[in-house]
């Protein structure tokens, strides 16, 4: 078996404990996690505090090495799993400190679940420093996120929005950190283009008429995500219902919508009730796909399609549209959070842009200039939501009618340049500016960790804090930009 680049032998490994999902589900958080595990595999032993809702093996001691190494291409990793009900609490991963002794603890998703664990950072980091990779949706920079971020020694930022937030809240604290952009990455092997030849081609043209009842469309417009609020499924609907209305209705039988998602939620809503409401005599064009499927059949999904729409006001990264980049699509987007960052917006001189205190999100559209696989929706609208936890995030709103123009710019191309741009997206995707694979994903995650190793001191034992000088929480980035 050949040596990847970066092999250490299991025995000289630094070991990791991971607090995340459990890494064999199929949630966004368990999808990058299992992708980053795998690729690193060679160079770090994991230890998964795998986390469910209600877990049906709690208490058990799991070791998926073997399985592991036929999916990273080595004989010797070193991957157990600890299935837990949420994430966990002090007492077990007080228990994991002194049971596995692991090198770093690795943390992924809201903070505001890991609030037990930053509690007690001055008793872990005085032996084992904390990376976590983080997100935040949106601005203002949430100086209520201080506290958490104050508690990690890495930082490893999913979208540039959120690398700059992280500086910005941390301010002066931030050179006593390690702050890196690490987007999501996946595995552009399984998210492709199927052509002729491919060896899934037969059964994907087998999937594509049983799917579509043998019903022929010129134009498939394809949503995959969760059925709640912030996704904004029926103003994607209302987009939808206004593009038709604009074609012949010869031309709107040709085209469909398809919803990879639940029909009906608490947290979202009744996606039937909408599509009656809307789609009275358009009820063939609405294609709901509510049952689970694999990576080979969600592939399947977005090879039907001609592009992918997702309009979610609050969206940290949008891991739907780098499935769909991957598998050669132009992607319709609302321009917020992590979602911008899949769009290549560009400065005057053809950078890729970054974010500051003097323009920390491009949702205003300061920059227009895009990767021609892009189809930018602009929000309309940002107002200021929150909650006793989140006082203030803005909630990014576009307005379907500008979403209905993106989706009519893209059905009067040709088929050959909509294949064009789609797969210009997914060379840039999988390349080294951007890097949302797997491996470059895995490799920016070693290298960061393998830095902190180098240069990581372990906490003071206490610090003297002033309680006379109470600094408050200001706003430090321009507001309009």
């Amino acid at each position: 078996m050949k040596e990847k680049l970066g092999y250490v032998p299991q025995k000289d490994r630094k070991k990791i404990l991971l607090i995340c999902d459990d890494i064999r589900v199929h949630s966004g958080v368990a999808t990058v996690a299992r992708e980053l595990v795998v690729n690193s595999a060679h160079h770090f032993n994991w230890v998964n505090v795998a986390g469910a809702i209600q877990h049906p093996e709690v208490g058990k001691r799991l070791d998926l090495s073997q399985d592991t190494n036929h999916h990273a291409g080595i004989d010797d990793s070193s991957i157990i799993l600890y299935p837990v009900n949420g994430y966990g609490d002090t007492t077990l991963i007080r228990h994991l400190l002194q049971a596995e002794k692991p090198d770093a603890i690795f943390l992924i998703t809201d903070p505001r679940y890991f609030i037990w664990l930053f509690n007690i950072e001055n008793e872990i980091r005085k032996h084992t420093p904390i990376v976590y990779l983080n997100i935040w949706d949106d601005l203002p920079a949430p100086h209520y996120n201080k506290p958490y971020y104050e508690a990690c020694d890495a930082l490893l930022g999913i979208s540039k929005q959120t690398v700059n937030i992280n500086k910005l809240v941390l301010g002066d604290k931030t050179k006593s950190k390690i702050i890196k952009y690490v987007p999501h990455g996946l595995n552009e092997n399984v998210f492709r283009p199927l052509t002729e030849g491919d060896t899934d081609w037969k059964e994907f043209n087998i999937f594509r008429k049983q799917f579509f009842k043998n019903k022929e469309y010129d134009f498939v417009l394809f949503f995959n995500s969760r059925n709640i609020r912030r996704k904004q499924i029926p103003d994607t609907m209302m987009a939808f219902k206004l593009f038709l209305d604009g074609l012949t209705s010869e031309q709107a039988k040709k085209c469909a919508l398809v919803l990879h998602t639940d029909l009906v939620s608490d947290h979202g809503t009744d996606l039937l009730a909408v599509k009656e409401l809307f789609f009275n005599g358009y009820e063939d064009n609405i294609i709901f796909s509510t049952d689970r499927k694999d990576s080979k059949q969600m592939n399947f999904l977005y090879n039907l399609a001609d592009a992918q729409i997702l309009l979610t006001s609050n969206e940290g990264w949008g891991l739907s549209l780098t499935e769909a980049m991957l598998a050669g699509l132009p992607i319709i987007a609302n321009v917020t959070g992590g979602m911008q960052d899949q769009m290549r917006f560009e400065n005057d001189k053809g950078e890729w842009i970054d974010f500051d205190s003097e323009v920390p999100s491009n949702h205003r559209g300061t920059y227009k200039k895009h990767g021609k696989w892009a189809f930018p929706v602009f929000p309309s609208n940002i107002s200021i939501m929150g909650s006793p936890p989140t006082p203030y995030i803005f909630d990014d709103r576009c307005r379907p009618e500008d979403a209905t123009e993106r989706i009519k710019e893209l059905y009067d191309m040709s088929i050959s340049e909509r294949v064009e741009r789609g797969l210009a997206g997914r060379e840039w995707a999988i390349g080294d500016e951007a890097g949302f694979t797997s491996e470059k994903m895995s490799n920016r995650v070693i290298e960061a960790i393998n830095e902190l190793f180098t240069t990581w001191k372990s906490r003071e034992k206490f610090e003297f804090i002033n309680t006379n000088e109470v600094k408050k929480k200001t706003l430090n980035h321009k507001l309009i930009y």
